[in-house]
């Protein structure tokens, strides 16, 4: 197995030797982030302190809010991990006191949720702390160590499997469906289950599984809740819930012109096709599945995210329909210039809608198949 280096790696690095901020890593369970830091600990520090945030005795420490307790603990290290600090109660209030209260300290903590799903951000870490995301392996890192033949020659595996760094290790689609198996029974729900009050833990999968299904298509919370006989308000904190452990993430409908652009919608996308592909019991290879454009659809939106991100890009995005049917699946707004993608795995040579480029004059529009895919992710 080979290590596929991450592109955030020198941002972080950069941070933690030019700042004395702390550096905060959100991200999926199992995508890396501990394996990242980890890593860097080797360059950035001659002593760092890694604290696994599931011993009673650290969190202990670190809920106290108390200096004295918090320095005896950390005192004699140049460098702190707290590997998936959500799990610790007021966590937040103690980076504060270091931050504020140990100037030389670099303070990495990484997180599978946010930490306000924890903590209700009950002291803000805006202005102390910079903040990144790490997904599930990105086209851009793996174009670092493959060529394009390559990328393109698994692709269909990143549509069925998905791409979790683990993945690579195993050669048989058999372990690949066993470890997308295993992330759904033991990581999929943990903070959301231990952090927030559910319940109804059974509606959480249901309700993730017809958004499975619905991805492409706007969802109403309406329907969501006659479906799982609960309140549309759950309906949406859930959602919440499932964006802020990185699991699912949304886009709404672009507008300027609210009497004929369809906005009170969002379409909903996951971080990663094989989540969504074993929460439906669907790994069948794409010639034997009816949702391909579905799966591509997904896999541009949030590999377009991972690039983006990654690359520190100011950006807006959204999709866009009217009311008469017209629409584009994606649109893009960046550095004052509209942008317009439509996503088809066959090129269709589909052109703008009329009422777009009418309604937005110096607006682009782009269609993105498997013939050009790599300059619009990569």
């Amino acid at each position: 197995m080979y290590t596929i280096p991450r592109l955030i790696r020198p941002q972080i690095i950069h941070r933690l030797q030019t700042t004395s901020k702390a550096v905060i890593i959100y991200g999926p369970r199992q995508v890396g982030k501990t394996t990242l830091v980890m890593n860097l600990l080797k360059e950035i520090s001659n002593n760092p302190l890694i604290v696994t945030a599931d011993e009673k005795k650290y969190i202990d420490v670190f809920s106290s809010k108390d200096l004295s307790i918090i320095k005896s603990l950390v005192s004699g290290y140049d460098t702190i991990f707290l590997d998936e600090a959500q799990r610790i109660p007021d966590i937040d209030i103690a980076i504060k006191l270091i931050i504020d209260q140990m100037p030389g300290l670099k303070v990495i903590v990484t997180g599978s949720s946010s930490l306000d799903l924890a903590n209700q951000v009950s002291e803000p870490l805006t202005g102390r702390a910079w903040f990144y995301n790490l997904y599930p392996i990105s086209i851009s890192e793996l174009r670092q160590i493959k060529n394009d033949f390559e990328i393109n020659d698994q692709l269909e595996d990143r549509l069925i499997y998905g791409s979790y760094p683990e993945l690579w290790a195993y050669e048989s689609n058999r372990d690949k469906q066993k470890y997308l198996q295993t992330i759904r029974s033991a990581y999929l729900y943990k903070d959301i289950l231990n952090l927030a009050d559910i319940k109804h833990t059974a509606k959480l999968e249901d309700l993730l599984k017809l958004l499975a299904f619905q991805i492409g298509s706007e969802v109403s919370l309406n329907e969501l809740a006659t479906s799982l006989q609960i309140s549309k308000e759950t309906v949406d904190r859930y959602i919440n819930l499932l964006e802020k452990s990185f699991i699912v993430f949304r886009r709404k409908g672009f507008s300027r012109n609210l009497r004929k652009e369809v906005t009170k919608m969002d379409k909903i996308y996951f971080y990663d096709l094989g989540i969504r592909n074993v929460l439906i019991d669907n790994l069948k290879s794409i010639q034997n599945r009816d949702d391909l454009g579905k799966l591509w659809e997904n896999f541009l939106m949030v590999e377009r995210k991972k690039h983006m991100d990654y690359t520190d890009k100011l950006y807006s995005a959204y999709f866009w329909r009217t009311y008469t049917g017209a629409e584009i699946d994606y649109v893009e707004e960046q550095d004052g210039i509209l942008s317009g993608f439509e996503f088809k795995y066959q090129s269709k040579g589909k052109k703008a809608p009329a009422t777009f480029l009418t309604t937005y004059a110096n607006s682009q529009f782009f269609e993105i198949s498997k013939d050009n895919y790599l300059q619009f992710i990569a």
